[in-house]
């Protein structure tokens, strides 16, 4: 029995292992061609691991114009997106999950629409609205875009987490003398740390990796663009420095990929819980 069943799964599990490959070729790729010596990059024939090795890719990289700038730019504007994300989404997700009132299913109606709808559609009408009121070339101006684009995923996964929790743990809190906040902040908020990391992931990645709005939004003050920009610098009059655009694309998918292994129990729970409950 559990032959023939592992025979029937073979092709699900050859396809699955095929799409794990192609999806992760092009960051080994990566990876590989920023430890590469410049002659091997250009090299006629494709080498799957470098003859040899070296850091010199990096270090142009490191000593490019903006890299600490830049860096300290795209966390400024991704911790704050993600913060205000987070907070507002509490409030929200807590209303539409415990509280009853008219317009509750309207409300998470256009939550969904506003997460299904096309962010970069909405550029024109963002720079139209950042000229008038003299918002062009800001952080702060980011910041609030980043924001809007989280906020819609972190009230969906939220509003299903929150609504696992019996809401009777709550009613027993105030029974003892807690107000409705203070149960929820003593009781639940502890009990929604794997959501909040599942939120902020994707809410850190998104900001993180944004380049449409980074590039547009600012276009006169370039000391306040962010990182997924200034990897677009490494251009001369002879082409492109593929490696040292290789080894900052390297360091750019560093953080996220550190933060994602240091919550990935969390973030699959997270992820699971709020999409199943919801």
């Amino acid at each position: 029995m559990t032959t023939s069943r592992a025979l029937r799964r073979l092709p699900l599990n050859i396809a699955a292992t095929v799409t794990v490959v192609v999806c992760l070729f092009p960051v080994y790729w990566m990876v590989t061609t920023a430890f590469k010596p410049a002659r091997d990059i250009q090299s006629d024939t494709p080498q799957l691991l470098p003859q040899s090795w070296t850091l010199d890719h990096f270090r142009r990289a490191i000593d490019a114009d903006g890299f600490g700038l830049f860096w300290r730019n795209s966390v400024l504007v991704t911790l704050g997106a993600v913060a205000l994300a987070l907070l507002v989404a509490l409030g929200a997700s807590f209303a539409v999950a415990r509280m009853r009132w008219r317009g509750r299913r309207q409300f998470m109606l256009m939550v969904f629409i506003a997460q299904m709808a096309p962010w970069e559609s909405l550029i024109i009408p963002v720079y139209i609205i950042s000229r008038d009121t003299g918002m062009l070339d800001r952080l702060p101006t980011l910041t609030l875009v980043y924001f809007m684009m989280t906020l819609p995923f972190t009230v969906v996964v939220l509003r299903g987490f929150i609504a696992t929790i019996p809401a009777e743990l709550e009613e027993s809190a105030q029974v003892d003398g807690c107000t409705r906040l203070g149960a929820f902040r003593h009781v639940a908020l502890p009990l929604l740390a794997p959501g909040l990391m599942a939120t902020s992931l994707f809410g850190y990645i998104t900001a993180w990796n944004e380049f449409a709005y980074a590039n547009f939004l600012i276009i006169k003050q370039q000391d306040h663009r962010t990182l997924p920009v200034w990897l677009s610098s490494f251009h001369n009059t002879f082409g492109t420095d593929w490696g040292a655009t290789m080894a900052a694309s390297t360091l750019f998918a560093l953080p996220a990929l550190a933060i994602f292994l240091l919550l990935q129990r969390h973030v699959t729970s997270g992820f699971a819980t709020g999409a199943v409950k919801g």
